[in-house]
């Protein structure tokens, strides 16, 4: 029965962010350039840390690959939003949902971990400042940010087959503007216990482990720096947490919200309005956030524009 539903369903109709007309092209153009920045900010870091010397360390190693899965989960998300504002039927066919689903989920988890990674990179730095480069070497760097890849690849393979081992009948409007878990389940016309049971775990292991190393990584950290004698080290140290310490306040604060609360408390706008926050907006302010909080990105951006001026 449920092979005989998979076969018949082709496609589903994503509803979006709003059903007014008059409101679509607008959101288009905001959402749009919103697009653009991330892609611009995040590629923009990449290349400033690969082509300066200066920001090859453990730290920039780390925050480029975040800048990649920000312009990565990004895009999974908007370009088919972009388009469904202007298109008249606005439809995602079954595979392409099912990898829209598997891409999201792949980033989104990856990215937890990295935060994770980073989280402990600064906690190396500030506690064992004089071991810094030899327990944070390049392999040591290599393996967190690969065991973030296999964490997040386990994670979107194990949410992605059990969501569309699910039963779909119809009907198959999504009340979304992508493929995400919570309207799919709602979708389903065969019983979801066992599959919102896995997910449930899954989502629950994949933050909760995060935010645990993140929290346990800080407490240390805020120890080591209330030791320090003089107010402009206290400064200096939290500094370098600044900007990490906003990423993830922002993008986990925001996951336990979606995927923590109580299912009597979802409400498909809330959902809709977390949503587009960390799949559309934190893209596109972490290089802000990182950029604008840290001097050594900041002067690497001036000299950068000033030899670009010369030339």
């Amino acid at each position: 029965m449920a092979n005989t539903s998979f076969t018949r369903l082709k496609e589903f109709i994503l509803m979006g962010i709003t059903d007014r007309s008059e409101l679509q092209v607008p959101l288009f153009i905001v959402f749009l350039i919103v697009y653009i920045m991330t892609l611009v900010g995040n590629f923009g870091m990449i290349t400033l840390i690969r082509t300066d010397s200066r920001f090859h360390t453990p730290m920039y190693y780390f925050l480029s690959h975040l800048s990649f899965l920000d312009a990565c989960y990004s895009s999974v998300v908007s370009p088919k939003m972009l388009a469904n504002f202007l298109a008249v039927k606005k439809v995602i066919l079954f595979p392409s949902c099912a990898a829209q689903l598997f891409f999201y989920t792949l980033f989104a988890a990856t990215e937890c971990y990295l935060l994770a990674a980073m989280a402990y990179d600064r906690y190396v730095a500030i506690c064992n400042p004089l071991l810094y480069m030899t327990v944070m070497s390049h392999r040591v760097c290599v393996q967190l940010v690969a065991g973030s890849y296999v964490v997040g690849l386990v994670n979107a393979m194990a949410e992605t087959a059990s969501i569309f081992q699910l039963s779909f009948c119809g009907p198959n409007i999504i009340n979304h503007f992508f493929c995400d878990i919570p309207p799919m389940v709602r979708l389903s016309c065969s019983s979801t216990y066992i599959s919102e049971v896995i997910i449930f775990i899954l989502a629950t292991t994949i933050i909760l482990v995060s935010t645990l190393i993140i929290l346990m990584s800080y407490f240390y950290i805020v120890t080591a720096i209330i030791q320090i004698n003089s107010a402009t080290g206290r400064f200096k140290a939290f500094s370098t947490c600044a900007s990490h310490l906003t990423a993830v306040t922002m993008f986990h604060g925001t996951l336990l919200f979606m995927y923590m609360r109580p299912k009597s408390q979802y409400s498909t706008d809330q959902d809709k309005m977390a949503s587009i926050f960390y799949t559309l907006m934190i893209p596109m302010l972490n290089p802000l956030i990182y950029s604008l909080r840290n001097t050594e990105v900041k002067n690497a951006l001036k000299r950068s524009l000033e030899k670009k001026n010369i030339s």
